[in-house]
């Protein structure tokens, strides 16, 4: 399992280096109910950040136990390719961009 208990690193997709680092873990909010993990990316030198927010897992809307939470590079990456792939633009200027990316990371 590598990687499975850091709270941030880096990560290289398509050539280019990204930071990344667990914003909130899931939690139960009162008003939402379950909220799954968030991550926080950065392309190594560039200005604009993204925010990936991750579905609560299936077994706390099934009143399970939480279980361990796993961040590897497999699901980083995934998240990072959806980012790009919506929009997401690390070169240019602004506020960091929130995307909702589903429990495989699309």
């Amino acid at each position: 399992m590598q990687n499975s208990s850091r709270l941030s690193g880096s990560v290289v997709v398509d050539g280019l280096e990204y930071e990344w680092e667990l914003r909130r873990e899931p939690q139960w909010s009162d008003f939402d109910g379950w909220r799954g993990m968030t991550i926080a990316l950065q392309q190594k030198d560039t200005q604009r950040g993204a925010v990936i927010e991750f579905p609560p897992p299936k077994r706390l809307l099934k009143g399970l136990q939480r279980g361990r939470l796993q961040v590897s590079d497999a699901i980083v990456s995934r998240g990072i390719r959806a980012a790009l792939q919506a929009g997401w633009e690390p070169e240019s200027r602004g506020k960091p961009m929130v995307f909702e990316v589903d429990a495989d990371g699309n």
